[in-house]
């Protein structure tokens, strides 16, 4: 291991007192930036060491992480009404249903694990729709209004920690409101106009944004980033009226 500058060569269990009774400190990775990541428990003594670049992980944060980047989960739709005729399952990224031999006609879905982002066209574009763990037997279970169904891809972000910044100008400018649970109405939140312009998504949940109030009408995802105009999340307008989380995974 290389060490940071300043610090000597010592390991982690060393560097650090304070650990809880059972933990085991060690350096899960290199030094690649002036960084180690530290699968460890911190204790009282461990959170006063400020002024050393690591980033810290509880074991279960670390393997939770780790689940999570190789999960991808499962989804099978079906061209008939209550999951008959053919079926498409799908595990991971799927850009054209057509390349895998299934038409864009979907009837039914029946979600077994994670949680998907669908679309109405292939390559990831047109009307976004949210399907978490559950059976939908008709397109209307998922807020559609006919059956046409192009792409999907997982939702890759799931954990417990929710935090979100809406700001009413493009570029994170303007009238900013912080969000950590669902909205049914941005305006009982503090917010004068039902314009969303530019958003950041921070911790490792996902978030759906609706075009109207208790969560109805036109949809979009976001995950965690910065999205600077209200296009990145292929808005067509920037209205937005209430928000929730996504959390049935499983």
């Amino acid at each position: 291991m290389r060490p940071s500058p300043g610090l000597p060569e010592t390991p982690a269990a060393a560097l650090f007192s304070g650990f809880v009774p059972g933990s085991k400190g060690r350096v899960d990775s290199a030094w690649p930036s002036g960084e180690a990541l530290l699968w460890a428990k911190p204790g009282p003594s461990l959170r006063r060491c400020i002024n050393i670049p690591i980033q810290l992980f509880t074991h279960t944060e670390r393997t939770h992480e780790r689940t999570m980047s190789q999960y991808s989960g499962k989804i099978t739709f079906f061209e008939g009404k209550c999951f008959t005729g053919r079926k498409l399952e799908v595990r991971g990224d799927c850009d054209n249903f057509q390349d895998r031999g299934f038409m864009n006609r979907v009837n039914s879905i029946r979600v077994e694990s994670g949680a998907w982002i669908c679309y109405d066209h292939p390559d990831f574009k047109g009307q976004q729709y949210i399907l978490e763990h559950g059976e939908y037997p008709e397109f209307q279970r998922w807020n559609s209004h006919n059956d046409h169904m192009g792409s999907c891809k997982p939702v890759r972000m799931h954990g417990e920690h929710y935090r979100m910044e809406l700001f009413e100008g493009c570029n994170f400018s303007g009238q900013c409101v912080e969000i950590c649970d669902d909205c049914p109405f941005l305006q009982s939140r503090g917010f004068s106009k039902n314009c969303i312009n530019s958003v950041r998504v921070y911790g490792d949940g996902a978030w759906v944004m609706y075009e109207e109030p208790n969560f109805r009408g036109r949809m979009y995802i976001v995950e965690r980033g910065c999205y600077c105009s209200h296009n990145e999340w292929q808005a067509q307008n920037p209205n937005i009226q209430s928000i929730r989380r996504v959390v049935n995974y499983f």
